[in-house]
């Protein structure tokens, strides 16, 4: 194994955190209604437990209402209850065919709480870089030991690992960021 084998695999490792961070960053709530809200929820379908995604169509036809159009007209009950018991703070009504969920705004300490979560799930992910770079430069290490790269090639393997890093961890920052800015703006 080489330098640049190592410093290439390390730049996919974080890109997937960098990936797993956006996913997480759509389920949390801002003051508009988004089809990501509804991403965790679980509908018991005859038994198993489904993604909602997988049964119904949801839309945003106001910024403040998100409709979800179930597939199987039968499951709008199981559907309706899943919400309920999401926790998300929606109460949802249906016209036999259609869900309707009404967002309420935010109020000021909860959009305070939704912030300092956005930075928790920031640092998770800024400490799973850094497992990422500290892997890479195990391996780094691990071969100088080994002689199989010599010092000079082991620092400049070091100094891209940690400008991948340097890069990846600004671009959470940048993405929490945005985040906290939409959850604070009325």
């Amino acid at each position: 194994m080489s330098v640049d084998i190592v410093v290439k695999e390390t730049k996919p490792k974080m890109e997937a955190v960098i990936e797993d961070f956006k996913r997480r960053l759509t389920n949390i709530r801002t003051g508009r209604a988004t089809v990501g809200l509804l991403d965790a929820v679980m509908v018991d379908y005859y038994g198993v437990p489904t993604p909602l995604s997988q049964m119904a169509s949801v839309n945003v036809p106001e910024p403040q209402t998100l409709t979800v159009q179930p597939w199987d007209a039968s499951q709008i009950s199981p559907i309706e209850k899943a919400i309920n018991q999401s926790n998300l703070g929606f109460s949802p009504s249906n016209d036999g065919k259609v869900i309707r969920l009404s967002i309420p705004p935010l109020n000021e300490e909860r959009r305070r709480q939704l912030a300092k979560q956005v930075g928790e799930i920031a640092e998770e992910h800024k400490v799973a870089i850094r497992n990422v770079r500290h892997s890479s430069n195990d391996s780094l290490k691990k071969m100088l030991k080994d002689k199989a790269i010599s010092e000079d090639d082991e620092r400049y393997g070091l100094d891209e690992v940690q400008k991948s890093t340097n890069v990846f961890t600004a671009k959470i920052d940048e993405l929490a960021k945005t985040k906290e800015q939409e959850i604070m703006s009325v």
